[in-house]
């Protein structure tokens, strides 16, 4: 079941898709954050999948600020063009500001439990990693997030468990970029990491160029046992 969620910031409204389980009883929910696309079918579909497994699955629209409704594929060079105008116009700082007001509004959907989660995607991933150190979120997924070797120093603020996913190969996350995040984070208490040798920047996006149906499968396993242990 889908459903549509407005949430009120003092900036202004916008809103989410929210997917959920079958069954009516209480459950934790996971705010899906998006790639740079919007909050369109890939997102959905994270959405669905994670409500297929018992959680309360939100994506809220991020871009907003620059225009609400942003709905996109990676299928065209004009749709590529038009996802990197919206990323270079994006204020991250007032995206985790959203995240955090789209938490605390799911906190109060009938039939949350109370337990939140963040799983983010390529700009999502970054916004993944700065809710985990920025928000109340109670764990955190970032899946090849571009630009967290800018803010590692954030993870002295992380009291909550998050989990990591670092593509060996990604174009936008260059090999010092990685040792940078690796030498800060990898011996953190709270945050686990895995990489992927041979694999490229959104291997898990069905339908992606470089989408890799078994590491995505041991990504996404990874991620759902993580929830599972910590939003229970």
């Amino acid at each position: 079941m889908s459903e549509t969620l407005t949430i009120t910031t003092p900036d202004g409204a916008f809103s989410a898709y929210v997917a959920r389980p079958a069954t009516s009883a209480p459950a934790p929910a996971v705010v899906v954050i998006q790639e740079i696309f919007g909050v369109n079918k890939v997102m959905r579909d994270v959405c669905d999948g994670l409500a297929a497994q018992g959680f309360i699955a939100v994506c809220p629209d991020l871009f907003w600020r620059i225009e609400p409704g942003i709905d996109i594929t990676d299928q065209s060079e004009a749709e590529w063009k038009r996802a990197f105008e919206l990323y270079n116009a994006f204020d991250v700082d007032a995206g985790v500001s959203d995240i955090a007001a789209t938490i605390a509004a799911v906190r109060a959907v009938p039939g949350v439990n109370g337990k939140v989660g963040a799983v983010g995607y390529c700009l999502g991933g970054l916004l993944a990693f700065l809710t985990a150190t920025r928000t109340d979120a109670d764990a955190s997924v970032s899946y090849y997030g571009v630009g967290i070797d800018k803010h590692v120093a954030e993870a002295e603020k992380l009291a909550r468990p998050l989990l990591m996913h670092i593509a060996e190969e990604d174009q936008f996350v260059p090999k010092e970029a990685q040792k940078v995040i690796l030498d800060a984070l990898k011996d953190h208490p709270q945050i686990e990491i895995h990489t992927y040798p041979g694999r490229d920047h959104a291997f898990a996006r069905v339908g992606g160029a470089h989408y890799d149906a078994a590491d995505a499968g041991r990504a996404n396993a990874r991620s759902l046992a993580f929830f599972k242990s910590n939003l229970a």
